[in-house]
């Protein structure tokens, strides 16, 4: 199963120079409940962003980062994948939890089972977009409603 996590600005902002272009301690720790003991696959500018927030890789994760950079360094215990298609085929029989960037996400759009999306009641400038979620290929299984944001839970209605 091939799960997405995000947090999404109403116009569509996932990030602004590598980071997140807002505060939510609430999403922070969704994103740690949710994806604890899980496999987290990523891009290089999403893990280089993690590695500069952290000090380190996610904890209490297997973590997969794609990058076409074969110099790309990370440290023990992060598994590094040359294309999306290779990482997806060695984990075809886990649960993957997609964390980003705006190029997996787009790539991994039409494979997703299910996503987690956080909706941030905001519209920030930045420099890093999530795919436009469709009503006719998305149902939104679950939503909880708090103060400047959602989580919602989505369902792919027909898996290619």
């Amino acid at each position: 199963m091939i799960i997405i996590i995000a947090a999404v600005a109403k116009n569509n902002v996932i990030g602004r120079g590598n980071d997140l272009p807002w505060h939510i301690p609430e999403d922070l720790k969704h994103f740690q409940n949710l994806t604890n003991g899980k496999t987290v696959l990523m891009g290089s500018n999403t893990f280089t962003s993690i590695i500069k927030r952290l000090g380190k890789p996610l904890p209490n994760r297997k973590n997969i980062v794609v990058t076409s950079d074969k110099n790309f360094n990370v440290p023990p215990g992060v598994i590094v994948y040359y294309s999306l298609q290779d990482a997806l085929l060695a984990l075809k029989n886990q649960e993957v939890w997609v964390i980003g960037g705006a190029s997996i996400y787009k790539q991994v759009f039409p494979l997703a089972d299910k996503m987690y999306i956080t909706e941030v009641d905001l519209r920030p400038v930045g420099d890093t977009y999530f795919p436009n979620i469709s009503k006719t290929e998305w149902r939104e299984i679950s939503r909880k409603q708090y103060e400047g944001f959602a989580f919602v839970e989505y369902e792919r209605i027909n898996k290619l």
